[in-house]
């Protein structure tokens, strides 16, 4: 085996896990989430850039808010996951660069001082970091259903400033009994790698 990972690891983060559709009603805690935050806080961004932000929507009148948006199809699943996340980019994360790259504390003013090439940098790196942060959600034994289909921009006033782009909500807990759709097919290596 080429991977230091042992099997079940492997299986608990990508060939078993899949996204989840149904939940069962058990509470995602605070404690669940710092502990996953603690762990893909450490995943790779460039600069060391840190512009994924967390909003937890808890409480019953936040959800009903949240599924305003959301696409019909995904009302439901939204409704009854015991805690939903939305993910979003802070296009103002450059003013962390002075501490989070102590390397070349210079980093912000030399690259980041107009706000579309911020925006190109957050969104690239934020979506880095949300998938960071699903696998994270895997390693803590639960599943994460992450959607796009929702009307982001209304997510974004109901929720966010003008700062904040919102990349998706994600519903968090234990996969219910019919949680799975079958899995979809993959590209296999020779499809996706090659060699110059």
């Amino acid at each position: 085996m080429s991977l230091a990972l042992d099997r079940a690891a492997q299986d608990l983060l990508f060939r078993e896990a899949r996204t989840a559709n149904t939940f069962t009603d058990e509470p995602v805690t605070d404690e669940q989430v710092q502990a996953i935050y603690d762990l893909v806080k450490y995943g790779p961004t460039a600069f060391n850039q840190t512009p994924l932000r967390i909003t937890l929507v808890r409480s019953p009148e936040a959800r009903e808010r949240l599924l305003a948006h959301m696409a019909e199809g995904n009302r439901a699943k939204t409704a009854s996951a015991p805690l939903v996340a939305i993910l979003s980019a802070d296009n103002e994360f450059h003013e962390e660069l002075p501490h989070l790259f102590p390397a070349f504390p210079q980093a912000r003013d030399a690259f980041f001082t107009e706000r579309p090439v911020r925006e190109s940098a957050a969104a690239m790196n934020a979506g880095l970091q949300a998938a960071y942060f699903i696998i994270g959600v895997r390693a803590a034994g639960l599943a994460a259903g992450p959607m796009t289909g929702a009307d982001l921009e209304g997510i974004r006033k109901e929720f966010l400033d003008d700062d904040h782009t919102p990349l998706m909500v994600v519903n968090i807990g234990r996969p219910g009994p019919d949680a799975w759709h079958p899995r979809s097919p993959r590209l296999e290596f020779d499809q996706v790698v090659s060699t110059v």
